[in-house]
């Protein structure tokens, strides 16, 4: 098959699955030609039968044009891409703007070329943007209007559904997935290299925003901190970053705590970490949680969305309600104070995370491309 992905190429959970898609549905002989504004950040090197395709996002400087319309440089790229190199479908990941300039481009190449187009709904798109009163016609309209939608949790899915009613689509759950030849507790980097002797090593990844609840972390460190030595290492960036930095200066805990920015590998510091620390507001899947347990490492999270689907309570990490920091504090210092109980949790987190390997969900991508090339 031929396929053009479109999906946001920047730092988060949705332009990460897309990416790992793509690569490996091209080792499975697809051709895969990625359209969007920049390279997505997980696309490195060259990989046979992936192409990049940029949006232009220049424009002359006409005074209509103050607030350039990238959305209709979108769907006119994804029309000439699908035009040039003979795609058989688009598959868009985020509904707005991706689900709406697909159609676009579906409904020019309607008599020269027709094709198909597939949404994946990865969460915010659903629980937030597109229930935006402004947005939510267009999500909805957008949604309808493709030939195939996944979600990627049955929470997701059911979401949508009671968001948006969906009467004229039927939504398939296909779980986002991790490559455990990158994720794996091999490439484990050196505890001597990042936390001092006897200390225990709790990480977090995350776009550092409101949902992700990023001084509950901090809090839950600090209580951790006082009945054990450990280190902390704070993974990515955005606007809750300073908010982060100011609550583990208030609670004097700085020199513990390490803010490190965006890694383009994360993998080797999962693999060394103890504990994964996810106590999101929301999460429709929790790619970040998978992630860490394909590395053997233990998930501590909120009770919220998908990440029951992913993470069972007291087999392969704890999950406690939303903002319950001191339940939380007491059972990562219950489950760092047992080791063999702590060794249990890391070989479950490993077995689980065999259920959403590359080579298990996958092929559930191609089997629906095929059963909506052949509607």
């Amino acid at each position: 098959m031929k396929i053009g992905i479109t999906c946001y190429p920047t730092y988060g959970g949705s332009g990460a699955v897309a990416t790992e898609l793509g690569l490996d549905l091209a080792r499975r002989g697809h051709e895969v030609h990625f359209i969007t504004y920049q390279s997505p950040f997980r696309l490195r090197g060259y990989t046979k039968g992936v192409l990049f395709h940029e949006v232009d996002t220049e424009m002359s400087r006409y005074p209509l044009f103050d607030h350039y319309p990238y959305e209709l440089a979108l769907a006119s790229r994804q029309y000439e891409i699908a035009m040039q190199e003979k795609l058989d479908l688009l598959h868009v990941h985020y509904a707005i703007p991706h689900a709406t300039t697909a159609f676009l481009a579906r409904e020019m190449l309607r008599e020269t070329h027709p094709i198909k187009v597939i949404t994946t709904l990865h969460g915010t798109d659903i629980t937030l943007v597109g229930q935006e009163a402004s947005f939510y016609a267009i999500s909805k309209f957008s949604i309808e209007q493709s030939n195939g939608v996944t979600a990627v949790s049955n929470f997701l899915r059911d979401e949508t559904y009671r968001a948006f009613g969906c009467i004229q689509c039927e939504l398939a759950v296909i779980p986002n997935f991790v490559n455990l030849a990158e994720y794996s507790p091999a490439v484990a980097a050196p505890r001597e290299s990042l936390v001092p002797s006897g200390h225990k090593l709790l990480v977090h990844v995350s776009n550092f925003r409101e949902v992700k609840r990023v001084k509950d972390v901090i809090r839950i460190f600090a209580r951790l901190r006082k009945a054990m030595p450990a280190t902390l290492m704070m993974v990515g960036d955005g606007p809750d970053r300073n908010d982060g930095e100011q609550e583990a200066r208030d609670l004097g805990i700085s020199e513990h705590v390490h803010f490190l920015g965006r890694i383009d590998s994360v993998a080797p510091l999962l693999a060394a970490a103890d504990l994964f620390v996810l106590p999101s507001q929301t999460e429709s899947f929790g790619l970040a949680a998978l992630e860490a347990m394909a590395c053997g490492t233990p998930v501590l999270a909120a009770r919220v969305g998908g990440i029951p689907e992913v993470v069972t309570d007291g087999v392969e990490g704890l999950l406690e309600p939303v903002g319950s920091v001191e339940a939380m504090a007491r059972r990562a210092i219950d489950l760092l104070r047992d080791p063999p109980r702590h060794a249990r949790m890391r070989e479950a987190a490993l077995a689980r995370a065999g259920d959403f390997s590359t080579d298990v969900v996958v092929p559930q991508y191609e089997a629906f491309y095929q059963k909506v090339l052949a509607s």
